[in-house]
């Protein structure tokens, strides 16, 4: 069985941001703007994405 995985990219600063958004995207292995992640797709993955969907995008799904 193949997992589902998903690439982000951090396309925007934490810098000035809630602490909330900034641990949301250290939780997501993201440090700074260009860094890319392959995580598994699941909704716990998604809800993160979607808390802090300004600051990033999805580049490939699989």
């Amino acid at each position: 069985m193949s997992e589902k995985k998903i690439t982000i990219e951090q396309t925007g600063s934490a810098t000035g941001r809630p602490d909330r958004q900034r641990r949301t995207l250290t939780g997501l292995g993201l440090t700074r703007i260009g860094r890319r992640r392959t995580l598994e797709d699941t909704p716990a993955v998604r809800g993160m994405i979607a808390k802090v969907a300004h600051l990033v995008k999805i580049v490939d799904e699989k």
